[in-house]
């Protein structure tokens, strides 16, 4: 998780910006009206994948104590409130690991808790108790409706600084151990598992071998990861032939590494951690500069969109020939102050980030797996979820707030947008006759109205799932819960007012004409 490691030049991105890099665009009107409409073309164009509103949870440490904060010690069990909240956000899938997998031994984590061995957490400071493992992390995903993700110890990425802790420790782990993890949590007759009172196996499909692997010159290079993918790889496939398995393509990595180890894998991950504003002199996206002036800070955070829309163009351009799709296993902001900057407690970071996630379906052809947030913790405001502590409730962060309508109100089948309104940004889906809008207005004080049309298709009914509030209103723990999704239904003639700085999922149930 180390932050920013890969950024797109800036010729990379005025080069994709040019070819039109956000769907955003104005629209054709009614024939008989004057009034702009949102249209839509119901032909299916491709899998819209559940998995593009992922998590993960890394044991961070002293620097945001995530893991930690959310399990109840005196209790041995999560915090129910942490429980609660992400069940309101509805991960599909959750992963485990992060820079933390590359000095993590999982058989430390198991067994009985009073017999696990502590850690040195090598990049996040302080000490792992291991009383969060395999088991405790698996029974959280069975408990928030998650399918359960893991990242291996891929010998350290190569880094000889994780191979050994201070005290002598080795911690780096090959094909061995890793194949040793799929058997404990996947084979019915796994002998360790059963010993420590877990009968029924946990059925792990995804995982992945290597984590911002190419981001470190002392680490391994692409020909050596890629021999030692196909070797992890055969290994844990022995244990069982059904896994899932994301290999790490990022920094040019991607066409070599699915040259040489395509075979064995299904996926290819990239990460990016950015800041649109990284070379741009003065920017509001620091420290507390975007109180000085909203809609400046508006303007900045709205551009995130085409910068976020060019890095992901950039990664398709090396693996477009080849039948392998993304996982985008980590992303989010990273502003100056590590992962500090308050703005993204603001309602117009959630509108920003909404507008991300539509980058996200966008690219749903090709892109599978996708987050947009480091999904707990106590201080960073790249969280999805705060935990307050040492007690109080769980809330979810703004990018959370759009990730879980998003979640909640979207189709099987991307569809197309042929026509919106100037201002808003526009997506859609289908599941057989019903039809999914997710529409950002990006206008921070201007409300957009529109009819909304369906090419060939009538319709019926629909109801609109609003979010909407003053950009600058901040989330936090004691008005945690004033932004919340406000149902609508829609009216007859198919007219709708999306509000200044609103994002709304909208269901439209449609019949064929």
């Amino acid at each position: 998780m180390k932050r920013d490691r890969h950024r797109v030049t800036r010729r990379e991105f005025m080069k994709v910006l040019g070819a039109g890099a956000v769907e955003c665009v104005v629209g054709p009107t009614f024939a008989d009206e004057s009034r702009p409409a949102i249209i839509v073309d119901p032909k299916p164009r491709f899998a819209l994948s559940p998995y593009l509103y992922m998590q993960f949870m890394e044991p961070l440490g002293t620097t945001d104590s995530s893991v930690a904060a959310a399990w109840d010690s005196g209790r041995d069990c999560w915090r129910e409130d942490v429980v609660e909240i992400t069940k309101e956000l509805a991960p599909p899938l959750l992963r485990w690991g992060g820079c933390f997998s590359s000095y993590y031994r999982w058989k430390e984590g198991v067994g009985p808790q009073d017999k696990r061995k502590p850690m040195l957490n090598l990049l996040w400071g302080g000490m792992e108790t291991n009383e969060v493992g395999t088991h405790e992390f698996v029974d959280f995903c069975r408990r928030v409706g998650a399918e359960p993700f893991w990242c291996v110890n891929f010998e350290s990425d190569g880094r000889k600084y994780w191979q050994r802790d201070p005290q002598g420790s080795v911690r780096t782990a090959g094909p061995e151990e890793a194949a040793e993890w799929v058997r404990y949590c996947n084979r019915p007759d796994d002998k360790l598992r059963r010993e420590h009172g877990r009968a029924e196996p946990y059925n792990v499909r995804f995982w992945q071998l290597g984590n911002e692997t190419s981001y470190d010159p002392d680490g391994f290079d692409c020909e050596t990861a890629a021999k030692r993918t196909i070797a992890f790889a055969i290994a844990m496939r022995a244990e069982d032939p059904s896994i899932q398995l994301i290999g790490w393509g990022d920094s040019g990595w991607a066409p070599r590494m699915i040259e040489m180890a395509g075979e064995h894998l299904q996926y290819i991950a990239f990460h990016h951690m950015f800041n649109p504003d990284h070379d741009v002199p003065n920017s509001p996206l620091r420290g507390i500069e975007y109180r000085k002036d909203p809609a400046h800070t508006w303007d900045r955070l709205m551009n995130a969109a085409q910068f976020h829309d060019a890095r992901i163009r950039h990664v398709r351009e090396q693996v477009d020939k080849y039948d392998m799709p993304l996982a985008m296993t980590e992303c989010h902001f990273a502003l100056p102050g590590r992962n500090r900057c308050d703005v993204l407690s603001t309602w117009a970071a959630g509108v920003a980030n909404a507008r991300l996630l539509n980058v996200h379906e966008r690219h749903g052809d090709k892109l599978k797996i996708a987050t947009l947030a480091d999904f707990c913790g106590t201080r960073w405001q790249v969280n999805a979820v705060m935990i307050p502590v040492p007690g109080g409730e769980s809330y979810m962060m703004p990018v959370a707030l759009v990730m879980a309508l998003y979640r909640h109100h979207k189709g099987e089948q991307a569809i197309g947008v042929t026509g919106n309104p100037d201002g808003l940004d526009v997506t859609a889906s289908r599941t057989g006759e019903r039809i999914y809008l997710h529409v950002v207005n990006t206008n921070r004080d201007r409300p957009v109205t529109a009819k909304l049309a369906i090419e060939g298709m009538s319709v019926r009914s629909g109801q609109v799932f609003e979010l909407a509030a003053d950009p600058e209103f901040e989330v936090i723990e004691t008005q945690a819960r004033e932004i919340k999704p406000v149902r609508k239904d829609l009216p007859l003639d198919g007219t709708w007012t999306f509000p200044a700085a609103s994002v709304s999922a909208v269901e439209l149930n449609a019949a064929t004409v």
